[in-house]
This record gives C-alpha cells, structure tokens and sequence, in this order.
C-alpha cells in the first residue's frame, strides 16, 4: 500500500504581549515535538472558520492564561516546517493589563523582557523579523 503525504499550509496568529514596557515570551516544554525548549512569542494556529484576533486571544489564553487586547498586525512571514508543511505567521501587537501567567502543559516557563533581554532569547529569524519590522521602535517598550 503506497502513502501519499499531501502538502499542507498552516496558518498561525502570534502576540508580541506587552505589560508595562516588556514583552512576554514563553518556553516550549520539552514534550513538545515541534521547537521544544525553545523561546517564542505566545499564540497558535488558527481553528478553520475562526477569525485571526479570536484565534489569537484563544491561543494566548489557553498558554498563558492572560486577557489580552489585540492591537496592529506588525509583520506576516512564512517558512517551511518539514518536507510538506509551510506554516504562514502573522504577528500583532497585543497589551495585557496583567502579568500573572498560568502556563499550559505546553510551556514549561515565561518571562517578562526587555528590548534588550529579548535578543537573547528568541531564534535569529524572529529577532531578524522583528528587526526588519520595526518592532524594536514600538514606544510600548518602556
């Protein structure tokens, strides 16, 4: 019996959640199959038939437990995640008016960070991403 594996797109919704002049970035467990250990921005793929800021306040709720206010889209970016799957990332500027974090089993840690502590934390293409969008220039960085 012969397997076809079909090509798929994912499409994505993240937040850039700023809180008093930092930014939330979480940790992917390290049961996690796709980028564990790694730093990321909270959010998550988008549930056919949802709108793109109602998945992202589900996706940011359900990781990190946090309400938050969905802002500008601040860049889309788009890359390969294996042979068949391209995933397509659109990033927005979010607020939160609270700091306390409730981590889901699929992150095992989180930080509050600066402009500065952020670049040690997220891979090259996020920062490069947030370099050539002009994300390090948002005044909510404090």
């Amino acid at each position: 019996m012969k397997v076809f594996w079909m090509n798929k797109i994912v499409f994505v919704v993240k937040g850039v959640i700023f809180h008093n002049g930092k930014v939330l970035i979480v940790q992917r467990a390290r049961t996690n199959k796709i980028g564990h250990s790694k730093w990321e921005c909270a959010g998550g793929k988008i549930e056919f038939g949802e709108d793109l800021e109602a998945a992202l306040k589900r996706e940011v709720k359900e990781e990190t437990g946090l309400e938050i206010t969905v802002g500008k889209v601040l860049y889309a970016t788009t890359f390969r995640n294996g042979p068949s799957t391209q995933l397509i990332i659109l990033t927005y500027q979010c607020a939160s008016e609270n700091s306390e974090v409730t981590l889901s089993e699929e992150h095992s840690s989180h930080k509050w960070v600066s402009k500065e502590e952020i670049k040690g934390f997220l891979k090259p293409e996020i920062i490069n991403d947030f370099e050539k969008n002009q994300v390090f220039a948002l005044e909510e960085w404090g």
